[in-house]
């Protein structure tokens, strides 16, 4: 399965980037595929094309605050988490979030 997910927190530091790291690895190891952007106190990092978002299956935004450019989701379901979920239990967001995973 294709996946795109944000990760953004207040102060864009720790927490963003754990976050992407925890949904990077557990995806992976369940097979799929996944391409994470991560808005924080650098910016946008990593950032999601039009195509990546097209192409994608599942989009997670893994945030505490609004996403930055949001307008180039809309039309698409989105799962929104808190980051600590994200941080503690990537796996549940992955299952729960998508009935196939």
């Amino acid at each position: 399965m294709k996946i795109v997910a944000v990760t953004a927190c207040p102060t864009g530091i720790a927490h963003t980037y754990m976050a992407a790291e925890q949904l990077e690895k557990t995806a992976r190891a369940l097979g799929h595929t996944i391409k994470v952007e991560t808005q924080g106190a650098m910016g946008i990092e990593n950032e999601l094309s039009a195509a990546d978002i097209a192409a994608a299956e599942l989009i997670i935004f893994a945030v505490d605050i609004e996403v930055e450019q949001r307008e180039r989701f809309d039309g698409r379901k989105v799962v929104t988490v808190p980051v600590q979920q994200a941080i503690k239990n990537p796996k549940a967001i992955l299952s729960g979030a998508h009935p196939s995973l």
